[in-house]
C-alpha cells in the first residue's frame, strides 16, 4: 500500500501564535517538533495497517520543518516546493492508495482557529468555490478526488474536522484543538500522537469505496483580494471577472482549470 500525507503546522495541537509558525519566532521551534512528531505518529499508523512506501510532504511555509530522521526509514521527505500546481499535494498521482491530511487548519473567513487561512493569508481576504468558503483542505482533496485517490484521514482543528466530515462522514477526523477568538484549547501533545496513530490505522483499514466523493460538474471559483493592485493583475488572467471592488470570479467545468487558476490568482 502506498500512502501521501500532507502536513501543515496551523492545525497542530497547542499552535497559537503565528510566531509559532515561523522560522526563527519564538515557539517555532517546540511546535516544529510537535508537527514532526505528528506526522511520524501517522506514519506509524499507516505502517500499522500495512502501508510499505509513505511520502510525505512538508506543506508548511518554506516546505522545510520536518526532521526526517525522526520519520520511518520507509519515508520519502518532499521538501521545499516544485512549483507545480498541486501546491500541498505536489506528486499525487494515481498510484497512491490514500491521502491523509496531519496538521490542517480552518479556511479563511471562518471563526474555528485564530490562525485560519487559505493559501495565502497576506494577500487574499477569502476564497469561494461554488459559493462556499474554501479550505486547504478541501481544494486539494478534491485534487485527490480527480485523480481518484481516496481522503481517508485529516488531523486539524475542530472546525477543519466538521466540515471533512459534512463532505464525507467516513473521513476519520482526529480533532486535536478547538480555536475560539483569538485563542484554542488544545488537548495534550501525546495524546495527540496517539490519536493520530490508531486513526490512520483504523481509516486504512476501512473499505476505501466508503471515502468516495463526487466532484460537482461545475466550479465557479471566487477570490477576494486585500489590495486592489491584485484585483487589477488577476483581471489578466484570461476568464477572470471583476464581480465587487476586491472581487473576481472565474468559471470552468473542469477542476484542474480551477487548480491553474488558483496557481496564478493566489
Amino acid at each position: 500500500m502506498k500512502v501521501y500525507i500532507s502536513a501543515d503546522i496551523e492545525g497542530v495541537t497547542g499552535v497559537t501564535h503565528w510566531d509559532e509558525t515561523i522560522k526563527g519566532k519564538e515557539g517555532y521551534e517546540k511546535y516544529a517538533q510537535q508537527m514532526t512528531l505528528e506526522v511520524k505518529a501517522a506514519c506509524e499508523g499507516a505502517l500499522n495497517a500495512g502501508a510499505d512506501e509513505i511520502w510525505v510532504k512538508d506543506a508548511h511555509d518554506s516546505g522545510r520543518n520536518l526532521d526526517h530522521n525522526q520519520l520511518p526509514k520507509n519515508t520519502k521527505l518532499i521538501r521545499g516546493w516544485t512549483g507545480h500546481m498541486y501546491s500541498m499535494v505536489q506528486g499525487l498521482d494515481p498510484t497512491f492508495d490514500a491521502l491523509l491530511f496531519v496538521g490542517y487548519h480552518s479556511a479563511s473567513g471562518t471563526n474555528t482557529n485564530p490562525l485560519a487561512h487559505t493559501m495565502n493569508d497576506s494577500k487574499i481576504n477569502y476564497i469561494k468555490l461554488n459559493g462556499e468558503i474554501l479550505s486547504e483542505f478541501l481544494f486539494h482533496t478534491y485534487i485527490a478526488t480527480y485523480l481518484n485517490v481516496p481522503v481517508v484521514f485529516l488531523s486539524g482543528d475542530l472546525g477543519l474536522c466538521d466540515e471533512a466530515n459534512r463532505i464525507n462522514s467516513n473521513i476519520v477526523t482526529i480533532p486535536v484543538k478547538e480555536g475560539i477568538g483569538g485563542a484554542t484549547i488544545s488537548i495534550h501533545p501525546q495524546l495527540a500522537l496517539e490519536l493520530i496513530k490508531d486513526g490512520v490505522e483504523e481509516s486504512l483499514k476501512k473499505d476505501f469505496s466508503l471515502y468516495k466523493i463526487q466532484l460537482p460538474e461545475s466550479f465557479q471559483l471566487e477570490i477576494s483580494y486585500r489590495e486592489n493592485r491584485d484585483l487589477m493583475k488577476a483581471l489578466n488572467y484570461p476568464g477572470v471577472e471583476q464581480i465587487g471592488p476586491k472581487e473576481v470570479a472565474f468559471k470552468a467545468d473542469d477542476y484542474m482549470e480551477i487548480v491553474r487558476a488558483v496557481e496564478f490568482l493566489v
